[in-house]
């Protein structure tokens, strides 16, 4: 198997794409395009498996610092797991809409599309509710209005006919509510993104890098309410979306070369160590500084609202080191060890709504019970299993709906599913 295989899954054995299994006086005018698809076989796992542990990594990093947080990923780099989290919905939204819209065309895939974003936002107005009641149940019950300010509601308390209306407009966001509202804009884009990448993979992904750039350049950005921008700024965030986009499209086999090369696996390390080196002065003040002034004055302050290249950068070289050393036939990944992992990933709209409200419930308990390590612990860890076992119950739910011929398991129908659930 190549490393082009690896990153996308496409060499499933005695199998070929739909097209090319198509004699070529019956393939349809879309077999033109220029992307390429995978063929429609067994679940790419490894996706599943670093988006649940993206999902768990941010259940985490939602909750008081603890000893379990030196086991997220944004203690030892530069990125975190939201890269993690928005890669591969670009590149598995880009996979199964990108097969809709070669199939059944650009108008079929754009339905679907908004279908799934309509789900999206729906999914997040009902968490807006649920976490709004959640908050000020604690913040009343409790008598403790700190709660209310902590978490971002103040605004709402004070102004909710206003608010709930910005709310709907995506503008007025609590605490730890910013990744959907992320998300639902760039799935508003992706029939654009799709559309083009069609015909022009590449200069999509360039036209995406434009527009990065310009973010910088002119300082785009959305406002919130009551002040304030995003904390995800869509016009940067994009870059990462197109990137998962063209890689699932044909781009991540033509870097094949490139990410087999030893040059690129020691590029990716010396940049891995060097920002393990940086991040570690960052805790530990009898670590020496040795970049020179100047370098960090260019460096700070690395900026996660506009995607700074820095983290960009990181999460291509852990990216570049995980398809190499994790091949997509790993036997690892039938382990039932990593079973919880892939089943949070498979169903992670779900599960990402009930890691937010998970994390309100953990950090009132940690600030009205204890806030000592062994509760910490026992919060994270209660919070993970509750989230495997709900991912298994909608799992469960799913199997036997599909023994029952209450839905039709395809290509097409597990669109409606691609990039959070």
């Amino acid at each position: 198997m190549t490393i082009a295989d690896q990153v996308t899954g496409s060499t499933i054995a005695g199998t070929a794409t739909a097209v090319e299994a198509r004699p070529a006086e019956a393939r349809p005018r879309a077999a033109a395009s220029a992307i390429s698809l995978p063929a429609i076989g067994e679940r790419e796992l490894r996706l599943d498996l670093f988006r649940g542990l993206a999902l768990w990594l941010i259940f985490i990093d939602h909750l008081p610092a603890s000893l379990l947080t030196w086991f997220t990923i944004r203690n030892y780099g530069f990125s975190d797991a939201t890269e993690i989290f928005i890669f591969i919905s670009g590149y598995t939204a880009a996979f199964v809409y990108g097969r809709a819209m070669l199939e059944s065309g650009v108008v079929i895939a754009t339905a679907r599309i908004l279908r799934r974003v309509w789900q999206i936002y729906v999914a997040h107005v009902f968490l807006f509710t649920i976490f709004l009641a959640e908050i000020s149940y604690v913040a009343t019950s409790f008598e403790n209005p700190l709660y209310t300010e902590e978490m971002g509601i103040m605004d709402f308390l004070k102004q909710p006919d206003v608010t709930i209306v910005q709310a709907l407009l995506l503008r007025f966001r609590p605490v730890n509510m910013d990744v959907l509202p992320l998300y639902i804009v760039l799935m508003l884009a992706l029939p654009l993104i799709l559309w083009s990448m069609k015909w022009r993979p590449d200069v999509t992904l360039g036209l995406s890098v434009v527009l990065y750039a310009v973010t910088w350049e002119y300082d785009l950005y959305l406002s919130a309410y009551p002040n304030g921008f995003w904390a995800f700024n869509p016009f940067a965030w994009q870059l990462l979306f197109v990137f998962g986009a063209w890689c699932a499209l044909g781009g991540a086999r033509r870097m094949s070369r490139i990410l087999a090369s030893r040059v690129t696996m020691w590029i990716a390390i010396a940049y891995l160590v060097a920002a393990f080196y940086v991040t570690l002065t960052w805790y530990v003040p009898q670590v020496p500084h040795l970049m020179p002034k100047r370098l960090e004055q260019w460096m700070y302050p690395i900026d996660k609202t506009n995607l700074d290249v820095l983290r960009f950068t990181h999460f291509l070289a852990l990216a570049a080191l995980t398809v190499r050393f994790l091949p997509r036939d790993w036997s690892g990944l039938k382990s039932p060890w990593l079973r919880p992992l892939i089943l949070c990933g498979s169903h992670s709209l779900e599960i990402f709504c009930l890691g937010v409200f998970l994390a309100f419930a953990g950090h009132f308990i940690l600030a009205e019970v204890s806030g000592g390590p062994f509760m910490h612990a026992l919060i994270s860890l209660s919070g993970i299993l509750i989230m495997w076992g709900v991912a298994w119950v909608i799992s469960w739910y799913k199997r036997v709906a599909d023994k029952s011929g209450a839905k039709t398991k395809n290509a097409v129908g597990s669109a409606d599913m691609a990039g959070g659930g």
